[in-house]
């Protein structure tokens, strides 16, 4: 469950924690462990709604499988998780799975710190590529080599209040958001509900305080529709194009200058605005559904805008992975790939909580098609924007936070948009400069 609105739903997990029981230390478990049973180490992140969820996925597998018993264990999110799972994985000692976001992939030391994925061991427990979404799928290898198996899509949306969409006239026969296409219908769709509510900034998202990353993901949903990319495909090199860049800059600076977004909220702020009825729209992750619910909010979703010719948004996916063992016992092994599989086929359960399954026969499924308004965004799954594949990017990265820092001020007016770019190039070229923690020779 979700705290109050000031709070992201990342720093929801001590409360999770306590609805999860003895997980809060990292403690396993161990209801219904049996000797007869085939036991299997799962770590993950996952609170708030996620994790009561991913509690009820693992309870049907449970009830499934019999003869299975998966030990979850929950540990904080961000740095201390994956800093955790370098140190047991560098010693070969690890849990026999783990949840990952796929974008901090590249930077973890696939080889030392993961293993690869047994590709075989997967189609056996009836999981194919073709059956995920390719721009996925194909992130989740590293030279080649299958190092994840992808489970969802967490991707930028709308959020719209549809109150206040109604009294503006922007809901269509169906009770739906009109769609708007380019720059010019992206502003006039904000002034008329800017006007309905008395000239108080429609938009929310975050775009101030400390840590912030939200500019760095409206940038990088805007800048690739018009087919911008940050880095060379080997990812040693700045590929900037100074012009699209620019354009989606231009947009956020105007965004904070006529009073369409409220400059000065941070994350929790531009939720709470939201969910109180103080803002018509906001742009974030697909993960504030069920306290939105919860709260009686009038809302829908959909895609985030189409503004600059292509229809991307921001998104991370989360993944399975296995992290390094000197041994695995084949019998585990097998356990691991079906409980994977398991959870994967039936992500439209998972997708109560907001985000995309990455497995294609998921979102064609009735129970997934009559989630409202989860089902409503669903075709993004092909058009994500994923981070680059470097070791610095990812969720609470440093790439995020520099490029948040860098851009904050521009929506604010404080900094001009070259300014901004300026900086955030300055940034990245001093982390392609610093050293690799997991250089390729070690891998």
């Amino acid at each position: 469950m979700h705290g109050p609105p000031d709070i992201s739903r990342r720093h929801l997990l001590g409360g999770s924690l306590a609805l999860l029981g003895a997980a809060a230390t990292g403690c396993a478990l161990p209801v219904g462990l049996g000797s007869s049973q085939t036991r299997v180490q799962y770590w993950h992140f996952l609170g708030a709604s996620d994790g009561l969820v991913m509690k009820e996925m693992v309870g049907a597998f449970a009830r499934a499988n019999p003869d299975v018993f998966v030990e979850e264990n929950v540990l904080a999110w961000g740095e201390p998780y994956y800093t955790k799972i370098a140190m047991a994985g560098s010693g070969g000692r690890s849990p026999d799975l783990a949840t990952f976001h796929l974008a901090r992939l590249a930077g973890i030391g696939a080889g030392q710190i993961l293993d690869p994925i047994d590709v075989a061991l997967l189609e056996e427990a009836g999981l194919r590529g073709a059956d995920f979404s390719p721009p996925i799928w194909e992130r989740a290898h590293i030279d080649g080599v299958l190092y994840a198996i992808p489970f969802d899509a967490h991707p930028m949306v709308q959020y719209y209040n549809t109150d206040i969409c109604g009294r503006a006239g922007l809901l269509g026969p169906d009770g739906k958001l009109r769609p708007t296409t380019g720059v010019d219908e992206l502003i006039a769709m904000l002034n008329e509900a800017k006007q309905v509510m008395g000239g108080r900034p429609p938009l929310a998202f975050d775009a101030l305080g400390l840590g912030t990353v939200g500019p760095w993901r409206v940038w990088w949903s805007l800048y690739p529709q018009s087919g911008g990319t940050l880095l060379s495909e080997d990812g040693t090199r700045i590929a900037i194009d100074d012009a699209k860049a620019l354009e989606a800059l231009r947009l956020m600076a105007r965004l904070g200058q006529e009073g369409l977004c409220d400059w000065r909220t941070d994350y929790g702020s531009s939720v709470a605005n939201f969910t109180n009825g103080q803002a018509a729209f906001l742009w974030n992750g697909d993960w504030e559904i069920a306290g939105l619910k919860e709260r009686g909010t009038p809302f829908s979703m959909t895609r985030f805008p189409s503004v600059f010719g292509g229809h991307q948004a921001q998104a991370d996916c989360h993944a399975f992975v296995l992290p390094h063992q000197r041994d695995r016992d084949p019998e585990v092994e097998r356990a691991t790939y079906r409980f994977i599989a398991h959870i994967v086929k039936n992500s439209a359960d998972w997708a109560v909580a907001g985000h995309v399954p990455a497995y294609l026969p998921a979102l064609e499924r009735p129970e997934y098609l009559a989630l409202q308004p989860q089902s409503e965004y669903r075709s993004v799954i092909t058009d994500v924007a994923l981070d680059p594949q470097v070791w610095f990017a990812g969720s609470a990265s440093r790439l995020w936070i520099d490029f948040g820092e860098a851009f904050s001020p521009v929506i604010s007016g404080e900094r001009t948009p070259e300014e901004g770019l300026a900086a955030a190039k300055a940034s990245l070229t001093r982390l392609l400069s610093a050293p690799n923690p997991f250089p390729d020779e070690e891998r």
